[in-house]
């Protein structure tokens, strides 16, 4: 079973700065994509940003420019840096990966628990 553990989420004022974390442990062969969504209360879940195990990167309109996904692919893991952030960026943060595991290889598509961040005006 793969299992992903985010870190980092926490409260910050308007305008500031926080660094999201995410680990993927298990038996991974080769991870394709991890990405990062968010879910504030009453509405559906959405992507924030993904990165492909080639670098390539893709962001939401509303998040474009302010924050930066990066991976660590020895280390299996994936980062969110989060600036300027805005009141409507609070949201509880899922870290998602999708691959290969094994021994015998088989697709694996795994989500983390998520990481709240709170930002106040």
């Amino acid at each position: 079973q793969v299992q992903l553990v985010e870190s980092g989420g926490g409260l910050v004022h308007s305008g500031g700065s926080l660094r999201l974390s995410c680990a993927a442990s298990g038996s991974i062969f080769s991870i394709y994509a991890m990405g990062w969504y968010r879910q504030a209360p009453g509405k559906q879940r959405e992507l924030v940003a993904t990165i492909t195990s080639g670098g390539g990167t893709t962001y939401a309109d509303s998040v474009k420019g302010r924050f930066t996904i990066s991976r660590d692919n020895a280390k299996n893991t994936v980062s969110l840096e989060m600036n300027s952030l805005k009141p409507e960026d609070t949201a509880v943060y899922y870290c998602h990966a999708g691959g290969i595991r094994g021994p015998v290889a088989s697709n694996f598509d795994s989500w983390g628990q998520g990481t709240q961040v709170t930002v106040s005006s």
